[in-house]
């Protein structure tokens, strides 16, 4: 590419004018997609049922199905999504604010700690939290630790969801990314609650890290099966293994077996 292409490509990014209009186009695709297609929703009595009942919950997706989230949701309800600093996790916030929900910004590398004391806060006021427990940067389909410690911390259930449609490119990113194309189907498959004992222990968060990714897996597949996708098979999560790198976190968890809770907020 040549060189007065690039910084012109830097400068476009840096105007604020052209990120808005960006993020305005982005909220009008995904407006497009929901309004234009047919849409099943598969185990919607699972936040129905929260809902009516007031309960907050961290709701948890794959960073690659992403896209159709805000429709998923309760709009009557408040959601805020952890969002990192990165300047992709900006232009992500800017969208989903068109759509009502908030955000709480925060990495594993800058403000964890700040983010987890905002979704403590948000989760023990009665809202909800969005986590994509395998980003921003991956490893693709590995949940993070922090997803069930930030429920255990708040006493709240780990909700999985994911989305498929019957077309639309799956891109080749670490996070196989589906960007559904308008006019088609699509379809939401939630799963059950995964309960965080508050008094749990290093092992018991494990197990319990493992149940969500395996319900993220599995809403995964169901919904590529229902809309005739087949699940890539780097698209299925694995459980740990002897040498593995341990799972990384979109923020900064403190260690669940030494963080006092009063200490937290």
């Amino acid at each position: 590419m040549p060189r007065w292409l690039k910084r012109l490509g830097r400068r476009l990014a840096r105007s604020s004018r052209v990120r808005e209009g960006l993020c305005a186009l982005a909220a009008a695709y995904i407006r497009l997609v929901w309004t234009s297609s047919r849409w099943e929703v598969i185990g919607g009595e699972v936040p129905d049922r929260l809902w009516r009942a007031n309960q907050p919950f961290v709701l948890a997706f794959w960073h690659g199905r992403l896209l159709m989230m805000p429709y998923c949701w309760n709009r009557a309800k408040t959601m805020n999504m952890l969002i990192s600093q990165h300047r992709d996790g900006q232009f992500i916030a800017r969208t989903v604010a068109r759509f009502g929900i908030r955000t709480v910004t925060g990495s594993s590398s800058h403000g964890g700690h700040a983010a987890m004391r905002s979704m403590l806060k948000a989760l023990r006021a009665g809202e909800s939290v969005g986590i994509t427990p395998d980003g921003p940067r991956g490893p693709g389909f590995r949940a993070s630790i922090g997803v069930v410690s930030l429920a255990r911390l708040a006493g709240v259930p780990v909700v999985p969801v994911s989305f498929s449609t019957a077309a639309g490119p799956m891109l080749k990113s670490w996070d196989r990314f589906l960007v559904p194309w308008p006019g088609r189907c699509g379809v939401f498959v939630w799963g059950q609650p995964v309960v965080v004992p508050r008094n749990a222990d290093g092992n018991t968060l494990e197990v319990c890290r493992q149940a969500v990714e395996r319900a993220l897996e599995a809403a995964t597949r169901e919904a590529d099966r229902r809309m005739g996708r087949i699940t890539a098979p780097e698209d299925q999560s694995h459980e740990d293994q002897p040498g593995d790198a341990p799972s990384k976190s979109t923020f900064s968890p403190p260690d669940p077996l030494r963080t006092d809770d009063r200490n937290v907020i």
